[in-house]
This record gives structure tokens, sequence and C-alpha cells, in this order.
């Protein structure tokens, strides 16, 4: 299915009558921040060793903020490369007793579940991947559906917004950490390339970036 046959699709399947803030915003698409640590660089080999996902809410006067967290520590698959090089990066330890981590099966399904909670409670039909390098995220993601043969996965499978981008247009940078500090937003290096905080902070920035181009004029009503 092509991109433009996917969001008319989307189209077709929203209800007529007045819509939710958020699902007028961004055309029925609910954006959700994701980020993930993983054993290497390929998602179809290396391990996915951490993921979690921040949904984003929209106040009443249309400005967006980061609302609701989820994370979890994941178990490798069977067969999965790591790279040492890739653990002492992140500083995860596999081997720590109180990492307790769960399969790539229940991490997801826990997360869906959230998520098409929150789909429903915003009148949104489905999720966006937002990430910083968003493909990287979005392709371990997907790799673990495949693997794990979830069907009812709530995100768009090849669109995303990207803060790396969204960051350079806004600020000039597009390392997480410098975008942050451009945006005025605390950041933690000892903190960073654990899956939980970088995805908190980069649902900050995506925020404050839609928020700051809200405030300077660029949208100013919810219409498609």
């Amino acid at each position: 299915m092509s991109e433009d046959n996917f969001d008319d699709e989307l189209d077709s399947n929203q209800p007529s009558g007045p819509r939710h803030p958020m699902a007028a915003r961004f055309r029925g698409y609910l954006p959700v921040v994701v980020d993930v640590e993983t054993g290497g660089f390929n998602c179809a080999t290396d391990a996915l060793l951490e993921i979690a996902a921040t949904t984003v809410s929209i106040d009443e006067s249309g400005m967006l903020y980061a609302e609701h967290t989820q994370f979890f520590r994941v178990e490798p698959f069977v067969g999965a490369n790591i790279e040492q090089a890739a653990l002492d990066f992140t500083g995860i330890k596999l081997d720590h007793p109180l990492r307790m981590a769960v399969t790539e099966e229940h991490a997801l399904t826990e997360i869906f579940r959230s998520l098409r909670k929150s789909l429903k409670a915003n009148g949104c039909k489905r999720a966006i991947l937002v990430g910083h390098n968003s493909s990287f995220d979005l392709g371990f993601l997907n790799a673990a559906v495949a693997r794990t043969g979830i069907k009812r996965n709530p995100f768009h499978p090849f669109s995303s917004f990207d803060t790396a981008t969204l960051a350079g247009l806004a600020y000039g940078q597009t390392v997480l950490a410098r975008a942050c500090q451009a945006a005025g937003i605390a950041f933690d290096g000892k903190e960073a390339h654990s899956a939980r905080y970088d995805t908190e902070k980069t649902a900050e920035l995506f925020c404050g970036i839609v928020n700051r181009w809200k405030e300077m004029g660029g949208w100013d009503e919810f219409e498609d």
C-alpha cells in the first residue's frame, strides 16, 4: 500500500462531526514518542534491550504536553546479536540482578494495549511514532512486531516524526542533548542513553517545537 493510499484509508475512517483537538491537529494521528536501546544498529539481527513510549496530549488552548511514559527492559530474542560496544555506550548490564527484563511480546503487548486506550480517548485512528532519528526506532519496533507476530500494531508502519530534523529546523541542532540545550530543556548527560530518559526528553523537545510553531502563528485553529 502506498503512503497516499494508507492516508486516504485513514481519512475515510474518520467520524463526521466535531473532532477531538488532537485528532484534528495531526489528521487523526496520535503522536507517541518512542526510544529504544539496542545491541547494535541492525534491527533484523541485533537485540532490542529497552523500549519506552510517551504519549502526548493537548490542552484546551491547543498546546501539546507529554502525558504518560511506559518503560520496559527487554530480554534479547533467541539468537540476537549484541555488540559489546553497544553495551559500553548505553551502560546496560544484561546480568544485573535488578534488571527485571521482560520478553519483547510482553513489552509490546502492554505498550500497545495502553496506546489503544489513548487512541480512543483522543479520537485518533492510528499512532505515529515520534523519535530522535525516528527511522532507527521505527525499524526496531517493526522488527520486534514481526518477530512476535503481534497483529494489532497501532503505529503507522512507515511514517514518523523525526525530532532530529525538527530540531535542525528550529534550533540548528540535531544531537538530542544539544537540541534540548538550545530549547532550554534540562538534559543530564549521565542519564542519557536510557530509553526512559531519552524518550521523555524527546517528548519535551517535540512538544516544545510544535508549541513554538503555534505561538509564532504557524497553527492557530484545528482545521484539516
